[in-house]
């Protein structure tokens, strides 16, 4: 699997981890959702993402995997 597909796989993982603990737990929960998108936006416009540099540490090969 790519950086690119394990980035959207964590971030997908994330967003509906917070919300089912929003319903559930406290709706505090949605500050995370919404730090995760931030993040995702950013991500788009500066190319900077923490996650893919330690995929990429961890020798997860960059790129589309089709």
């Amino acid at each position: 699997m790519s950086i690119d597909r394990l980035v959207m796989a964590f971030a997908g993982s994330f967003i509906l981890l917070s919300l089912l603990l929003a319903h559930f737990h406290s709706p505090n929960w949605l500050w995370f959702t919404a730090f995760v998108g931030a993040n995702l936006l950013q991500a788009s416009f500066t190319g900077f993402c923490p996650l893919a540099m330690i995929l990429k540490k961890f020798g997860v090969k960059p790129g589309c995997a089709f």
